[in-house]
């Protein structure tokens, strides 16, 4: 097939999200944000929720969306929000926050409030979501579930069991799809605390080491997951976006 054809091919695709109605959680910043645009340019109508009421009303007002308050952690929040709103066509989540160390180092209630943030959030989402008949919810998960770190080993496992429960919602909720997109190292806010100068040279020495020489931008994990949307063949995948972090 020609590159013409399969750049048609992939344009016509997105012409599925046009007018679907989609809500990304997380989407005031970083991977979500991007996320949140990417689904208004290709025709969305697009609601973003976050936990930080400020944070959130910039983010809304900058990419030009509808917003709510919605924290993860709050199961009677989710269900509310839930049963209060039409039910999507998408639902795209982002939201997390985790800590890193070795399992030796890192204190046991940092280790579960971890888990409870990335797994647990999703897993509430996904419990109480309402989603279209062949609409689709996709998790972001992350690649060190396939390339373990001995500093971030409680990542990799909140990350594998992401991937699985994606894979297990997708036949239990079918045909509603559901999948996962697990990102390399990505240039996030959540990198903003760390000095710049420790900041570039991580990403640096990270670029260095990736056969596409750089590392990723929100952007970048934003197509993946539109791209798991607007395909209707794809369902219990994991799409791995990491610029060649899994095989360097």
């Amino acid at each position: 097939m020609s590159s013409y054809h399969i750049e048609h091919g992939i344009d016509d695709m997105l012409t599925n999200l046009k007018g679907t109605r989609a809500l990304v959680i997380g989407g005031s910043s970083g991977i979500g944000r991007a996320t949140a645009a990417a689904f208004l340019e290709a025709g969305a109508l697009v609601t973003i929720a976050a936990r930080d009421p400020g944070r959130l009303a910039v983010a809304a007002d900058e990419i030009g969306v509808k917003s709510a308050v919605l924290d993860t952690g709050d199961n009677d929040a989710i269900e509310r929000f839930f049963s209060d709103h039409a039910p999507f066509d998408h639902v795209a989540i982002s939201a997390a926050s985790t800590k890193g160390g070795s399992v030796g180092s890192l204190a046991l209630d940092d280790a579960k409030t971890s888990f409870e943030s990335k797994f647990w959030g999703a897993y509430r989402v996904a419990r109480a979501s309402r989603i279209n008949e062949g609409g689709s919810l996709t998790f972001v998960s992350g690649f060190l579930s396939k390339r373990p770190s001995p500093t971030s080993v409680l990542q990799g496992a909140i990350n594998s069991a992401i991937e699985a429960l994606a894979r297990g919602l997708a036949l239990e909720r079918a045909p509603i799809r559901f999948n996962t997109v697990s990102p390399g190292l990505v240039d996030t806010p959540v990198y903003s605390k760390m000095a710049q100068g420790d900041r570039n040279a991580m990403f640096e020495r990270t670029a260095a080491k990736l056969p596409v020489g750089r590392v990723g931008h929100p952007d970048d994990i934003a197509a993946a997951i539109l791209f798991l949307a607007a395909n209707p063949f794809t369902t219990g995948t994991t799409l791995t976006v990491d610029g060649g972090a899994t095989i360097a």
